[in-house]
């Protein structure tokens, strides 16, 4: 029976020395090991053996990135101006024995630095910029924290402004402000419309003004030139056929109706040179009677009265 319970208390022994001894330690983990109390080794991923009663092993590191809500902080612009920012960290810990070590609490040494950091970059910023440029802001953040928290073991990927919240009566300005600005844009955009569709209208009258005035020159053009050669040709077929005078004065006879045609002819002025086309007339008569033969064209003469 002692036997036995000498065999009991040996497994038992030997199985919390082998749970003491043997630790499994997972992906995206690492493990620092003490010693006495000291420093002694980081436990990478996989399966090791550590001294037991000797060694103790630390609560494991998380290697993977990690992401922090910090709750909105007010901060104070350089236009005097209470805004609450929300702010998100995104960090990974490069080296688990300065993350163990180097600080007591990281995330809240994380919240603070943060907080005093994004004081002092908004503090220089006005809010129309604080709003405008968060990028700007996001990075100066990351500069200043990756460059604090290097001797933790921490390094900073990102931070990221989640929200810029100013107060209610500085919220209704600022929406005002945009609606004032939007309707002037859209009255900027409309008179703009308006003057291109006036230059427009103005530019189409023009050019159409111009074109009316280039056919009617050219219509004019085509016009003098085809009386100018219809006179030339009126012209050169008198000439050609020598024409006499008393031909002249019975052509001038003929056309004389027809200067008296129209409503607005109200009296018929005879010119000076009616006597002369009759003389003309007259003249030729005169000729071809003595010449012996009867006029051509003479009216027939009245029957002399029977006594």
């Amino acid at each position: 029976m002692a036997a036995l319970i000498v065999v009991v208390v040996v497994v038992v022994f030997v199985l919390i020395v082998a749970s003491r001894s043997i630790r499994v330690i997972p992906q995206a983990r690492a493990g620092v090991v003490e010693r006495l109390g000291r420093y002694s080794r980081t436990l990478e991923p996989g399966l090791t053996i550590v001294t037991p009663f000797i060694d103790r092993v630390k609560p494991l590191v998380d290697l993977r990135e990690q992401v922090v809500n910090f709750a909105p902080q007010s901060v104070i612009t350089e236009d005097n101006v209470v805004v609450g920012i929300e702010t998100v960290l995104y960090f990974t810990i490069t080296d688990p024995r300065s993350a163990s070590y180097e600080i007591a609490n990281p995330l809240q040494a994380i919240e603070q630095l943060t907080v005093t950091t994004l004081r002092n970059v908004i503090g220089g910023l006005s809010l129309e910029a604080t709003l405008t440029a968060r990028e700007n802001v996001n990075t100066e953040l990351r500069v200043v924290l990756d460059e604090a928290t290097g001797k933790w073991g921490i390094r900073i990927n990102r931070v990221e402004i989640k929200s810029v919240d100013p107060p209610p009566d500085i919220r209704t300005a600022m929406e005002k402000q945009m609606r004032a600005e939007r309707d002037r844009r859209a009255a900027i955009l409309t008179a703009e419309g308006e003057k291109q569709a006036q230059i427009l209208t103005a530019e189409g009258a023009k050019q159409a003004a111009v074109l009316t005035a280039e056919g009617e020159r050219q219509a004019a053009i085509l016009r003098a030139e085809g009386e100018a050669k219809a006179i030339d040709t009126v012209f050169t077929a008198i000439h050609e056929g020598k024409p006499d005078r008393a031909l002249l004065s019975y052509e001038y006879l003929q056309m004389l109706p027809q200067l008296a045609e129209g409503d607005a002819n109200k009296v018929f002025v005879v010119p000076s040179e009616f006597a002369e086309a009759f003389g003309g007339i007259g003249e030729a008569l005169a000729r071809r009677l003595d010449a012996g033969g009867p006029a051509r064209d003479a009216p027939p003469q009245p029957a002399a009265p029977e006594a």
